[in-house]
């Protein structure tokens, strides 16, 4: 994209890229430069180069959200790399988008958002000496999490433009700071909400059409996740709603008359979003009308790398050719009953279950240096009167177990009526084909060792295995009986894996914490994702 001093890049013509590198730490790989086996600092820096020169990723999340962030990163790179990136540049070819943390709920972080604002006029003078043409803007997006108004985005617009732009305006009567400091380009910056629940979700499309009146913007884009909404409401419910969200922001488009470019957050696993080799065909025309897809940590560290750059190189070229379904108000209201059914029976399931997954959890190795949500800086995933670990550990511990969570909770298809039926077939096309991959990882030696078993149940709680083993085996009865899939093993490599998780239990039951470790991780890259 060209850009023109004193303008917004929004109105300028640009190239919306179709996958964006994140550092979400769901590997279960390590790289081979990374030390210490946790990705921090100039890390950071060789992953975000490694994303666009190997991969062919066209943008990268700089994520200042819970963890320290190098704000230095656009000079790093130009210094480091200065070959690809004199042929690929900052802002026009491949992009740098900061996540930053939102001031209304992650308190303790709220100057952080102010310091990597004021970081973005600094990458603008890099990138001028560096390109040498006053036309260029290197970081100019801003994605916003939690967002659950549209005033909370135009805040941070308008203090950027206030007091990180505007600072170059008149000091005095006879100078002015731009004489001494230089000017503060971008004089304004793009916001893209990040929606992660329910209320946020379905409120998209006021959301971007409030932001959008007060902006006016040529375009926007959205960012919808998908695995926290999975990790508070379950598998089926997260996808629609997604297909809710994809249809009230086509709607919105066409009410402001301007393009919004939806982004989501996807992982590897079905839970999180099954973005993988062997899955990226349904991928695309499951989640039809989305523009960019994140290419999460997992996929780029635990699949060989010539399978990575054919998903980068799939997407690149066949996200973003379909506008989003727009459902009929009626189809709306019926998949919001839908979600409500699932939502409730997942739920019982997951208060049982809570203590087994805390557990658990506590044994998923960090892969990247975090600060936030533990100690003084943290915040609880709270679903009800249960607080949880985030959705990647949460993940990997029910995949430990033995019972992964996309099976939790599809009792509710019982309750569903002919109408919900169709309607849920319609809006969720490979919802059997998800069901089945994650029942290859179902491991009834577990179970029945657990049910069995005292001295293997103790560990995990044996009153708290009593409770929550019934609500699983629903699940599993339910995944046979209304979805026809079968749980357990088929492949060989499904086969090791349960082998795995199973010692993973015995060595629990042992007191051996150093094989218990080591197990969960073994398992881990069997499946090839941390959670």
């Amino acid at each position: 994209m060209k850009g023109v001093r004193g303008k917004s890049p929004s109105k300028m013509t640009r190239r919306v890229p179709h996958t964006m590198s994140s550092q979400h730490p769901d590997n279960a790989n390590i790289p081979s430069w990374a030390k210490g086996g946790v990705i921090a600092g100039d890390d950071e820096v060789i992953e975000a180069y490694q994303a666009f020169s190997e991969l062919g990723c066209e943008e990268v999340m700089w994520d200042a959200e819970g963890k320290d962030v190098d704000s230095h990163v656009v000079r790093k790179l130009v210094s480091s790399y200065e070959s690809f990136f004199r042929e690929h540049e900052i802002g026009k070819d491949i992009f740098i988008t900061y996540r930053v943390p939102n001031p209304a709920i992650e308190l303790a972080e709220r100057k952080v958002l102010v310091e990597t604002l004021w970081s973005i006029p600094q990458a603008f003078d890099i990138a001028k000496t560096f390109y040498k043409k006053e036309s260029v803007t290197p970081i100019f997006e801003v994605i916003l999490p939690f967002t659950t108004s549209a005033e909370q985005l135009t805040q941070i617009v308008d203090f950027y433009r206030t007091y990180v732009a505007g600072v170059g305006s008149s000091a005095g009567k006879t100078n002015s700071r731009s004489d001494w400091l230089g000017e503060f380009e971008p004089k304004s910056i793009e916001l893209i909400p990040l929606v992660e629940d329910f209320p946020s979700m379905t409120a998209l499309g006021s959301i971007v059409e409030g932001y959008a009146k007060h902006v006016k913007p040529n375009y926007v884009r959205a960012f919808i996740a998908r695995s926290d909404p999975a990790l508070n409401y379950g598998l089926i419910p997260s996808v629609l709603l997604v297909k809710i969200a994809l249809s009230d922001i086509q709607k919105s488009s066409e009410n402001l008359d301007i393009p919004i470019y939806p982004i989501i957050g996807v992982g590897s696993l079905p839970f999180r979003g099954h973005l993988s080799p062997e899955n990226v065909e349904n991928f695309v025309e499951e989640y039809e009308g989305v523009s960019t897809a994140t290419i999460q940590s997992a996929l780029r560290y635990d699949y060989p790398a010539n399978e990575v750059k054919k998903v980068v190189s799939y997407l690149n070229k066949n996200l973003g050719k379909k506008s989003p379904k727009k459902l009929t108000k009626e189809d709306r209201q019926v998949i919001q009953n839908i979600i409500r059914k699932f939502s409730d029976a997942y739920l019982h399931s997951i208060e049982t279950l809570s203590p087994i997954i805390e557990r658990i959890a506590k044994y998923v190795p960090s892969r990247r240096a975090r600060k936030l949500h533990i100690g003084l800086f943290g915040y609880s995933r709270k679903i009800g009167s249960i607080s949880l670990p985030r959705a990647i550990p949460f993940t990997a511990a029910l995949y430990t177990l033995g019972a992964p969570p996309e099976l939790l909770g599809l009792e509710a298809a019982a309750d569903l009526t002919e109408d919900e039926w169709n309607v849920l077939k319609d809006n969720y096309l490979y919802l059997k084909a998800n069901l089945q991959k994650a029942a290859g990882y179902v491991s009834w030696q577990n179970i029945n060792l657990l049910l069995s078993s005292d001295e293997i149940a103790r560990p995990l709680g044996q009153e708290d295995v009593k409770k929550a083993l019934p609500d699983v085996m629903r699940g599993l009865s339910a995944a046979q009986e209304y979805f026809d899939v079968r749980a357990g093993p088929r492949s060989l490599n499904e086969r090791k894996h349960e082998n795995t998780i199973n010692n993973f239990l015995i060595s629990l039951a042992e007191g051996n914490e150093q094989e218990t470790r080591r197990y969960l991780i073994e398992a881990a890259q069997l499946r090839r994702s941390m959670g």
